[in-house]
């Protein structure tokens, strides 16, 4: 079994940034994500830790601010309130904040302004001043004791919700990623030069080897029928469930699933340079992109900690020389703890995640994350394609024969599985008519099926 610390992670915002085992990028501090390399379901340990942290750390910042809000009504006393609030305050910042307070200080090392830069200005500001005021009020001005545990617990609580939302939207989408490799089998039926067949692992298959795919498989790589003819279902591509006829010299793509024919084909792209493989990497690709407001906002972050430090430095130069230095560094504090704007670093990167998860879940693939973006000016949709807007499930809403048609043409259909068979055993099941047996059945990829049914010869299919 793989272990979370063997899978290789990368930064959603710099690809270039990647280790084996979760971490955080050490350029924008967001958390690294596993690659989307493999079809197995990676354990998320980071998933399960920041969860735990952010549910034990909201409960401790709901009881903080209902006795903040009693102590300012006047129910609760002041002195005993102070030592609660740092009680409760502590764990919350020091213990589940560590993270974001980590990756702060990662940014301010380093000389890159982050969001995370900005929370951990904040979060500091409000929380060693309230314990500055909570320990020794006797140093502060008079009237500036004031204590701000439930602002630096609130930025704290909205960090972890944001980086756990993220998480959420980055595991479902991982989720359908490996979902659709997973379409491509396991195992393929190789042919050797002496007419023999061997089952052997889809990581052995090199491009030229010949595979039989029999029915009802998924066609295990990319390449060319050789032999043979037989519909194909190609819905995970096109969207439409109706099978498309595949006779020698047409391509066929991994994961697609082979109707009732069997045919030969002949492996040309294995493994990375499937078709299969690409969407899955270009959805990848979509999530570890920058879109241009996510630039923006990290220009506008790096200048707005400037300001805000310059402001904060400004006031207590003032202030301590035409008051005190107490009460410049007061004012000070008082100034950063003001300026922290922790939602305009979570949002933005927040949106984009939980929008290519959603699109992800629903079968929508984004090509960029730019073209995400772009897409919000959008106010037509033209679709090229009839029939791609659909479930893809085929039922059967009207018929113009009566019901023993219906069972005629199911006992053909029972042994299929072409979507319209599926469909017309749907509609007898709903019905409950009485089954009946097919005998000398024939398949026709690409036309239909034929057979006896109670002594009548029975053929259902298009017309040819």
């Amino acid at each position: 079994m793989t272990g979370s610390h063997d899978v290789v992670h990368a930064c959603p915002m710099h690809p270039r940034i990647r280790q084996r085992g979760p971490g955080a990028c050490p350029i924008c501090g967001m958390a690294l994500d596993p690659e989307a390399d493999s079809a197995t379901d990676p354990p998320n340990p980071e998933l399960a830790d920041l969860t735990r942290r952010f549910r034990l750390s909201a409960a401790l910042t709901v009881a903080l601010v209902v006795i903040e809000t009693a102590t300012r009504l006047g129910g609760f006393p002041l002195v005993l309130a102070v030592w609660l609030e740092l009680a409760l305050a502590a764990p919350v910042v020091l213990w589940a904040g560590r993270r974001p307070l980590a990756r702060g200080w990662r940014a301010f090392r380093q000389g890159r302004p982050n969001m995370f830069a900005l929370i951990a200005l904040g979060v500091v500001a409000a929380f060693s001043f309230s314990v500055i005021a909570t320990t020794a009020p006797q140093i502060l001005p008079e009237g500036m004791t004031d204590v701000y545990y439930e602002t630096a617990a609130v930025i704290t609580v909205l960090a972890l919700f944001g980086e756990v939302l993220g998480l959420h939207s980055r595991e479902r989408a991982g989720g359908a990623i490996r979902a659709l490799l997973r379409l491509a089998p396991r195992t393929a039926h190789r042919l050797s030069d002496y007419g023999g067949e061997q089952e052997v692992p889809l990581s052995r298959i090199l491009p030229g080897d010949r595979l039989r795919v029999r029915r009802g498989e998924a066609v295990p790589v990319d390449g060319t029928v050789l032999d043979g003819r037989g519909g194909v279902d190609e819905s995970m591509l096109t969207g439409k469930s109706i099978p498309v006829l595949k006779q020698p010299g047409d391509a066929v793509t991994g994961g697609t699933v082979n109707g009732p024919g069997a045919w030969v084909m002949r492996a040309e792209r294995v493994g990375p340079d499937t078709v299969l493989a690409g969407i899955a990497r270009m959805v990848v690709e979509a999530q570890q992109g920058r879109v241009p407001i996510q630039r923006a906002v990290d220009i506008v972050s790096a200048w707005f900690l400037a300001a805000a430090a310059a402001v904060a430095l400004a006031a207590l130069v003032a202030w301590s020389v035409r008051v005190s230095p107490a009460h410049g560094l007061a004012v000070a504090m008082t100034v950063l703890i003001v300026a922290c704007p922790g939602a305009l670093g979570l949002v933005t990167p927040m949106a984009i995640m939980v929008a290519i998860g959603r699109g992800a879940r629903a079968g929508v693939l984004v090509r960029s994350a730019e073209a995400l973006e772009r897409l919000e000016k959008v106010d037509t949709l033209v679709v090229a394609k009839t029939g791609t807007l659909t479930e893809g499930r085929p039922k059967v809403v009207a018929i113009q024969a009566d019901d023993q048609t219906l069972r005629l043409a199911a006992a053909l259909e029972r042994g299929g599985v072409h979507p319209l068979a599926e469909a017309v055993l749907a509609a007898v099941t709903q019905r409950a008519l009485p089954a009946c047996e097919a005998h000398d059945v024939h398949w026709l990829p690409g036309r239909g099926v034929v057979g006896a049914v109670e002594g009548r010869r029975v053929a259902v299919g298009n017309e040819k």
